[in-house]
């Protein structure tokens, strides 16, 4: 498949790009400034300006089988990155005839009455704000075949290669993890139309995935 990644040069985006490439899909990696993109030997680096309008990036992601969703301003620009920026990707990606759009968000990010219960999510609140929005507005108005992954706590640690699917508590994330989740689920039909907790769990990966239908 043809794929546009929205956030590249993020700690995310890194390895998603790795593991889409390993899995022999053609990425192209959507950055603010292609000059500072490091990884042109398995990746095309093209402009993405997510204060843009609609159309503008969707001429930018035509031609493309799917969009992946993973940028973030580190709370530098809630609104104009991860709320409304990833908002209009969605309407791009409409506008461009792309069906498959893969949403990185955060923990129960469409559950506002969980986050006072958990200290990691309490400290984020605008944060978690931007994702509401975005998320709901990706489930709700949107005709596309969406997934959105929402890890717990991202770390810096090792992959482990092992994760817990539908979660209904707080954990941590190895940064690998997440990205080999958000690569598995791509051509998963069972993970279209579906928000997937996650953390560090038992059952591997592609396991994991591929079972999400059945354990619901």
């Amino acid at each position: 498949m043809k794929v546009f990644v929205i956030g590249a040069t993020g700690r995310v985006g890194q390895d998603l790009i790795a593991d889409l490439v390993d899995a022999g899909h053609t990425v192209t990696a959507g950055v603010h400034t292609p000059a500072k993109f490091k990884q042109t030997d398995i990746a095309t680096a093209v402009s993405f300006d997510l204060t843009a309008d609609p159309a503008t990036m969707a001429a930018t992601l035509k031609g493309n089988d799917a969009v992946y969703f993973v940028a973030g301003s580190r709370g530098k620009s809630l609104l104009q990155v991860e709320e409304f920026g990833a908002i209009k990707s969605m309407q791009a990606a409409e506008q461009a005839g792309i069906k498959r759009y893969v949403m990185l968000s955060s923990l129960f990010a469409t559950q506002p009455e969980r986050w006072a219960g958990i200290p990691s999510l309490d400290s984020l609140a605008d944060y978690n704000v931007a994702k509401f929005v975005a998320d709901n507005w990706l489930i709700r108005n949107t005709q596309l075949d969406y997934t959105i992954l929402q890890p717990g706590s991202l770390t810096e640690d090792e992959a482990t290669g092992k994760v817990a699917l539908g979660v209904d508590d707080g954990g941590r994330n190895p940064i690998p993890d997440v990205a080999a989740v958000l690569a598995a689920v791509l051509d998963q039909s069972n993970t279209f139309g579906q928000v997937i907790t996650m953390h560090s769990g038992n059952t591997e990966i592609a396991a994991a995935v591929n079972d999400w239908t059945a354990a619901r």
